[in-house]
């Protein structure tokens, strides 16, 4: 590999990470929807498996506990999720997404949908699986 392209596939991946936020950005505010990706996908994941804990959420989107907990008090304070108490644990809480949560999945995710269909407008289902076969060979090289 030439000395100039080494360590370039990360910026790809960040400038393309960032494309994607900002045209689920642009297509959230022309819903009038308030959220971001970043709170989006918490959400779903809550909409798909809910009464997660904060640990469980934290490790399906790689996040950290600062920015998982930062992200469920702006959906709580937005209506669209709500901490309950694990099991008399007053320091530990589930999630659960809440009707309005609800509802803000159901009416963005043909945009998701759309987004994921026009980002990868002229490539073939081969095009995908090698894709996801070498982004997963380079997250596994990298987190041993």
């Amino acid at each position: 590999m030439e000395q100039e392209q080494v360590g370039v596939f990360g910026y790809f991946i960040d400038r393309t990470a960032k494309a994607i936020k900002a045209d689920l950005n642009d297509r959230f505010k022309k819903l009038k929807i308030d959220i971001t990706p970043e709170q989006w996908l918490l959400l779903s994941k809550l909409y798909n498996r809910d009464g997660q804990s904060q640990v469980e959420l934290g490790d399906s989107t790689y996040k950290n506990a600062p920015t998982i907990s930062r992200i469920i008090d702006l959906l709580c304070k937005k209506g669209y999720a709500e901490r309950h108490p694990f099991d008399g644990d007053r320091r530990k809480f589930k999630i659960y997404i809440t009707d309005d949560g609800q509802e803000v999945i159901k009416q963005t995710m043909p945009q998701v949908l759309n987004a994921r269909s026009d980002g990868w407008s002229g490539l073939s289902s081969e095009d995908y699986e090698d894709f996801l076969r070498i982004i997963n060979k380079v997250f596994t090289n990298l987190n041993k």
